[in-house]
Formats: structure tokens, sequence, C-alpha cells
């Protein structure tokens, strides 16, 4: 099961009280102070971590702990140090402050390391407090409490190419038919209800991912849809290819109305570089098909691709252009 959001909350472990002890030592008042240090709460660490693609875990587990540092011993013997705890995430996960919704690390890359909240510094002992007119202290330093914080952790996919199109414009057709991806295929609207990546595999042992991402309608940007909940992982995606149905009643005015979906949703999508693909060419006359492959799309001009993944005209042609392009 895909999940590409969820709320936890986080907390480092406290410090260990100082200790108030004494040795015995001959001609020392008490003895001398010997109590010896706590220590230091442990702390959260997020992790990026590649073999992972979904935050599906965090809909079970929404509290995350760290240990405590143990309290200062006898002798100056200083507390254990609380063990730290590594949530692993997957790659492309953005960690929010769930109350300012402000981004506070975004982890882009396999490996990337962040501690979220550090643990409470250990209380020192009653060695450290002796001084020549207090050679017995008797008090020693509590352990400091760990940072707690409620965060949003959010995936967006890492793909080279990003599909986007109207429902059941032919986009899960597409990529089933260019990877070994499963998504649902049905002859009505919103048969994608996630996102689905696609591993390509070009050529002499190449590969890119392809991402495909639920459908598309006007007002997507202001919540309408599925869009809204999406729209984000195209942001991570390097190129688009835009789909339209070529039995759509206007081509031209779909295309129009997908622009200006990503752009009103972020700038980022604004300014990404796209190709324009007409699918489900195998549903018209041939005589149609060449007509459409000469068409010009207002304000692109780039090619126009005509395809049918259920008999794989243009496919290729297709695939050869997108490597062009993330290569």
């Amino acid at each position: 099961m895909f999940v590409d959001y969820a709320k936890i909350f986080v907390k480092a472990g406290k410090g260990g009280d100082g200790s108030v002890a004494f040795r015995r030592e001959k001609f020392v008042p008490k003895g001398g102070p010997a109590g010896g240090n706590g220590g230091n709460g442990g702390s959260v660490i997020f992790k990026a971590n590649e073999n992972l693609h979904t935050l599906l875990d965090f809909r079970y587990n929404r509290k995350y702990a760290a240990d405590d540092g143990s309290p200062g011993g006898t002798s100056l013997k200083d507390g254990k140090t609380g063990d730290d705890i590594i949530i692993n995430v997957p790659v492309g996960t953005i960690i929010k402050n769930a109350e300012t919704e402000e981004i506070i690390f975004d982890m882009k890359d396999n490996g990337d390391s962040f501690c979220c909240v550090k643990g409470g510094r250990g209380g020192r002992g009653n060695s450290n407090f002796a001084t020549s007119t207090n050679q017995a202290p008797r008090y020693a330093e509590p352990g400091k409490p760990g940072e707690e914080l409620s965060v949003i952790l959010e995936l967006k996919l890492i793909a080279d190419v990003g599909l986007v199109g109207f429902p059941n414009a032919g986009k899960s057709t597409f990529i089933s038919s260019v990877s070994a991806a499963k998504p649902k295929i049905a002859d009505y609207p919103f048969t994608t209800l996630q996102p689905n990546l696609g591993i390509v595999n070009y050529k002499d042992y190449q590969s890119f991912i392809i991402a495909d991402i639920p459908g598309i309608i006007e007002g997507a940007h202001e919540g309408k849809g599925l869009g809204l909940k999406f729209l984000r992982h195209i942001e991570r995606t390097k190129f688009l290819l835009i789909i339209i149905d070529i039995t759509s009643e206007d081509i031209e005015e779909q295309f129009k109305t997908l622009l200006n979906e990503l752009s009103n949703y972020s700038s980022i999508l604004a300014q990404k570089e796209y190709a324009v693909a007409l699918s489900k060419a195998d549903l018209l006359p041939e005589e149609e098909v060449k007509k459409l492959k000469k068409k010009k799309l207002k304000g692109y001009s780039g090619q126009l691709f005509v395809m049918s993944a259920v008999s794989r005209t243009g496919i290729n042609e297709v695939l050869d252009y997108l490597w062009k392009k993330i290569s």
C-alpha cells in the first residue's frame, strides 16, 4: 500500500541526573565528593533509505521516543548515554514542523541523515562542584529534558519521467507496456488512486524510472479531484510526458487545462520541461492518425507524439525521446 503522508511525534531521551556520593579518604572532608555525571539522553535521527518506497509504517506507529540517559554513579562513574533511535524513511521524504508546516529537512539522497530532536544533557555530579570553600558539596545537577516535536512526513517520489494527464488518458496502460509495473486499468476515470513507479529497461542494459501520477482534473491545484494530493510528486521528476486521449473532443483545450493546473500549483512545475503524446491511436482510422501527427498545439513547439500502448505503435519513438532528454 502506498502512503505518502504521515504525522508523528518524536521525543528525545532525558539526560540522567548527576549523583551525590562520597568516597572514604583520610584527611578529606566526608572522604571527598565522588558523584558521577548523568549520561546524555538519546536523540531521534531520520535516515533516508533507498529500499523504502512508502510511509505505510507510520500509519501504525505514530510515537517514537529515544532512551533516557542513566544517572551518575558512585566513585566518579558517569551514567550511560541513552541509545539514539534511527527512523528510516524513503528517499524524497520532506520533514516538516507540524505546527508551523515549515520544512525542517529534505531527505533528497540515499543515506541522508538528520538529527530531528536532541537528547537532554546529563546532569553533573557533586564532584564537579567542589571548591576551596565547599569541599563536600551535597548537591548535583538534574538531567535536562530531551527535545520533542510533532512532525509531518511528506513523500515526493523521485523519478526521471512523470506521466501527466486527465483521468483515463492511458497513462497506466502506457507504464504497464513499457515496464513491469501493474497499475489498475479500467475504462472509467480515477482507476489510479496512488502513484505507480515503473523501471523502463532501455536498450543496452540502461534504464530509467517513470512515475504514473493519478489523473488531474480542472481545479486540481485548488484541491478538486485527486490532483492536489499527488501533484507534489511531479515536482521531483526531471521531465514530464503529458498524455492526452486522441479521441478527446478538444485536444487543444485539454492541453491548455493541464498546463494551467501545473503552473497554478507551483512555479517549479511551470518551468518543468515536457513533451506531449496522444494516446490510444489504435482507436482511430489510420487517415485520422496521420492528420493528428501533423497537428500543432498552441503554445507547444515540440514534437507531438502519437502512440498506442496496446499495439505499441510509436512507443519506441517516445522512449528514445525521453531517454535523450533525461540522459
